[in-house]
């Protein structure tokens, strides 16, 4: 068993450099399916065991009766352990242990639009603080009022990506603006980019085609907030994707996060042109990603919250908005996206 030779040679300390680290990666992505096959004959041999002891013709009638009811028990068990072992063999994303780029920008709606923008942004911001993920900012655009027309950061931690992914696309507010006189109830909305950080090993960039503008940072309302040129500005050449930084007052700083913007912005066009391939033939019901499909609206008047891939409604607003119910949202998603996964299988 290939779990089994992986544990011995990393055991024998005969592996050194980036053979050992490739050895204890696959080690790390086997041990979850060993265990649940261990555990899986340990309870087939536990169902033998009392099979015969509930059918043994010369055995005490109570422990007879004792070895049925656990029968019925264990019988109950194996199809969760079997379960667990297909989840298990699921194909990985590869880069759902990525650190992940979100980008939200806001959309129709106007000054409406780019408060809720804001307050998204600062869920995320919170959600993170409470999976002890870190969380900084690269990037704000505010409008003087509170919003942000768009705003970026880099979550880091544990499986970012592959918690954070389903939140891509449109996400509308109907509420009743505080600028709204009668009372009305207005529709806005705000799309959301999750993208895996790309290492340099993922995306290689050629220094020719990149075009490199430096410039004064601006602050909301078009005023100088620094008196030196540290501001950066990157245009892609080949795909004509720019991205900027003025949020550090060093332009080297500024330049690398940059770069790490439109990395992982190359990344994710290229692993959207192969899922596409994949996915051809294949409707996905979590949803494609697409910034522009709407998948969430967020009612205030009804205090409800409603995922439209998977006709989920969570009537605790107060609490999604500060991150604290949005794993019961996350953790839906990732259900029905193993669901649909597993579906293929059979």
């Amino acid at each position: 068993m290939r779990f089994d030779e992986l544990r011995d040679m990393l055991a024998s300390g005969t592996l050194s450099g980036d053979a050992f680290v490739r050895a204890s990666q696959e080690y790390a992505e086997l041990e979850p399916v060993a265990a649940a096959i261990a555990d899986l004959k340990r309870a087939r041999a536990d169902l033998d065991e009392l099979r015969a002891m509930a059918e043994d013709p010369a055995a005490d009638a109570d422990m007879r009766a004792l070895a049925e009811e656990e029968l019925d028990a264990a019988q109950r068990r194996l199809p969760e352990i079997e379960h667990k072992i297909l989840l298990a063999l699921l194909p990985k994303d590869e880069a759902d242990e990525k650190n992940a780029i979100l980008e939200v920008r806001a959309g129709t709606g106007g000054e409406e639009a780019a408060l809720f923008a804001a307050e998204l942004f600062e869920m995320y911001r919170r959600y993170a603080g409470l999976r002890g993920w870190r969380f900084e900012t690269i990037e704000v655009n505010e409008t003087g009022l509170g919003g942000y027309k768009e705003a970026s950061a880099t979550i880091t931690g544990r499986g970012v990506f592959r918690r954070l992914k389903f939140e891509s696309g449109a996400h509308r507010v109907q509420r009743v603006p505080e600028t709204e006189g009668g009372g009305r109830i207005h529709t806005s909305a705000a799309t959301v980019a999750v993208l895996p950080e790309a290492e340099d090993v993922d995306i290689q960039i050629d220094d020719k085609d990149l075009r490199i503008d430096v410039f004064r940072s601006q602050g909301s309302g078009g005023q100088s907030v620094n008196t030196t040129d540290s501001a950066v500005r990157i245009t892609h050449l080949p795909t004509g994707l720019v991205v900027q930084c003025q949020d550090e007052k060093s332009q080297h700083k500024n330049k690398a996060k940059a770069l790490k913007v439109l990395r992982a912005r190359l990344y994710d066009a290229e692993r959207s042109r192969a899922d596409a391939e994949r996915a051809a033939n294949r409707k996905n019901q979590v949803g494609t990603g697409d910034r522009s499909e709407r998948i969430r609206t967020y009612n205030f008047p009804q205090g409800r919250v409603t995922d439209h891939r998977i006709n989920l409604t969570l009537y605790k607003i107060d609490k999604v908005m500060v991150g604290e119910a949005l794993d019961e949202l996350v953790d839906a998603l990732i259900a029905q996206d193993e669901a649909e996964r597993l579906a293929e299988l059979e």
